[in-house]
Formats: structure tokens, C-alpha cells, sequence
């Protein structure tokens, strides 16, 4: 009978343990995942643009196809990535944040480009125009938005690895799957009811017995293509601030800190023109300003290197196949 007590006692140990392990899991995931707040913002703001266009049964199947592709781009490639970044090369992990935050740079200017100078080429510099078959132009807008979370997805996943408190293996594996995927969930689910409102005013519009939600269904019809636009220039502006701030970062990690500190004082300058009240909120949107300004200017450095270097470049080796296609 004793051993049978002592060994239900072991169990109940073990138990407490993995219960308290968990709360662990679920504490950092949280705490980490309110660190990438930033890449989280233009995630979300991206993704819309890619269902634009398509009839609205199949918006929210194109999201939960690009939704899977990010739970797979972050369990599959970027979690043991980061873990073996992390435990054999941490070296490597700021020049290739930089190499993502300049990526993002270029597409943050490219749409600014475009916006201002608007020509027969606007659309992204690694893609063809292949119309006619929507299916086909189904699977391209996935695939490109696939591919720019892989981007994103990075920039979260190594923010979050870094705001992990030192732990073991196993611990950061966990915390690093539950953040990923809460952050999907997350960024996915706001995203399919951004782009299913405009159907939801729709029906109400339709179909609501009283006026007031027949006058808020119209009102919302109309406002949600000014939502949109409006969307696409925060989804811009972050691009630029998370991809400035990356670079400004990275060159702080590998020793060229004068632009950070230069940033950081003269955000602190401003901060310190308003009332103390104000003065921590200032100096972060201050900094964030001047992070987006420097990835403007490092965006349209890099325009020029990839449309002219970098793109041609890629159609020579992969134009070929692509078209074979």
C-alpha cells in the first residue's frame, strides 16, 4: 500500500512539474510574441491585398491557404532554423535579419514608387503577369503571399527567439511553436474579417429589419474600400519601419552603432520638446519615424540593384523553367 501512495505521490509530481512547464510555455510565448508587435502589424496589413480581385467565396480559402503556408513556414523551416542558428551559429543571425530587413525595405519603396510614378511595370520584380486563368492567378497571389510571410515570418520568429529567457532546448522549441502559431492565428483571423466586412454590411444592408443596421450596413460597404487603401499605406509604412529598424539594429550588433545612437539621441531631443507625460510615447514614435525614413532611403538604393542587377539575374536562371510552366 506504501508503494502504491509513494508512487501515486511521483505521478502527482511529475504532473505539477508538466502543468508548471506549460504555464511556462504560455507565459514566454506571450511575453516573446508582445516583442515582434511590430512585424505582427505589417503581416497583417500585406496579407489583404492578395485576395483583392478574386469573388468572395473564395477569399476566405485563398487566407486559410496562405494561413497553412505560414504554420509551415514557421514549424517546418524557420523553428529548427532558429534553433540551430541559435545554438550553433548566433553569428549568423543578425546579417541575415539585416538581408530580411532589407528586403523589406525595397518592397516598402518599390509600392511607393509605384504609387508616384505609376507605369505598365507595377507589380512585383520577380513575377509575370500570367491573366486568363484565374485558377493559375489563384495559386501565384498565394504563392507570392507565401513567400513575402517566409520573410516576415523570419523577422517574427528570430524576434521572438531573442525575447525567450535562457532556457533549454526543449523550452525554447515550445515556446517558439506556441508563439508562431498563436501569431497566425492571430494575424490570419483579423485578416479574413477585414476582408469578409465588406460582406457583412452587405447583408445587413439586404437584409436588416431595422434602419439604423440597414443605414450601418450601407456605411459599411462604403467605407471598407477607404479601409483597405488605408490598410496598404500602414501595411507601407510598417515594411519600412521594421525593415529600417532591422538594418539600424543589425549594424548596432556588428559594430557600427553611430546611426542607432544618433536615432536614439535625437528621438530623446523631441521627447524632451513635450510634456513629461508624453515624453516615452514621443520618443518611440520619434525613433520609429526616423527608422522608417532611413528604410525609405535604403528602399530606394536597392530599386535600382534589383531591377537592374538582381532581376535579371534571376530570369536568366529561372526564366526558362518559369515559363516551361
Amino acid at each position: 500500500m506504501s508503494g502504491l501512495l509513494a508512487l501515486l505521490d511521483d505521478v502527482a509530481g511529475i504532473a505539477k512539474v508538466a502543468a508548471a512547464s506549460v504555464d511556462d510555455v504560455a507565459a514566454q510565448a506571450a511575453k516573446a510574441g508582445a516583442k515582434a508587435a511590430g512585424a505582427v502589424i505589417d503581416d497583417a496589413a500585406v496579407t489583404p491585398k492578395y485576395v483583392h480581385g478574386f469573388a468572395p467565396a473564395r477569399e476566405l480559402p485563398i487566407i486559410w491557404r496562405i494561413a497553412r503556408g505560414s504554420i509551415k513556414n514557421k514549424l517546418l523551416i524557420l523553428l529548427p532554423a532558429a534553433l540551430l542558428l541559435s545554438n550553433f551559429a548566433p553569428w549568423l543571425i543578425a546579417p541575415l535579419l539585416m538581408l530580411g530587413g532589407a528586403y523589406l525595405c525595397f518592397e516598402g519603396a518599390e509600392k511607393i514608387y509605384h504609387a508616384v510614378v505609376p507605369h505598365e511595370a507595377a507589380h512585383p520584380v520577380f513575377k509575370e503577369d500570367k491573366p486568363g486563368d484565374p485558377l493559375h492567378l489563384e495559386e501565384e497571389k498565394a504563392a507570392g503571399a507565401i513567400k513575402t510571410d517566409f520573410i516576415l515570418s523570419a523577422e517574427i520568429m528570430t524576434i521572438i527567439l531573442s525575447g525567450i529567457e535562457e532556457s533549454n532546448f526543449w523550452m525554447e522549441a515550445a515556446t517558439l511553436a506556441v508563439a508562431g502559431v498563436g501569431i497566425t492565428v492571430v494575424v490570419y483571423g483579423a485578416v479574413a474579417l477585414i476582408v469578409k466586412m465588406d460582406d457583412v454590411g452587405l447583408f445587413m444592408a439586404q437584409t436588416g429589419r431595422m434602419t439604423l443596421t440597414r443605414g450601418f450596413g450601407r456605411g459599411l460597404v462604403k467605407a471598407m474600400p477607404k479601409f483597405m487603401k488605408f490598410l496598404t499605406i500602414v501595411g507601407t509604412a510598417a515594411m519600412l519601419w521594421v525593415g529600417g529598424s532591422i538594418i539600424v539594429h543589425g549594424m548596432e550588433e556588428l559594430g557600427f552603432g553611430w546611426l542607432g545612437h544618433h536615432i536614439h539621441d535625437w528621438a530623446y531631443a523631441v521627447a524632451h520638446m513635450v510634456p513629461a507625460a508624453w515624453q516615452g510615447t514621443t520618443a518611440w514614435v520619434s525613433k520609429a519615424a526616423m527608422d522608417g525614413v532611413f528604410g525609405l532611403a535604403l528602399g530606394v538604393v536597392l530599386i535600382p540593384l534589383a531591377t537592374k542587377l538582381l532581376a535579371p539575374a534571376w530570369n536568366a536562371v529561372f526564366g526558362k523553367k518559369d515559363a516551361a510552366h
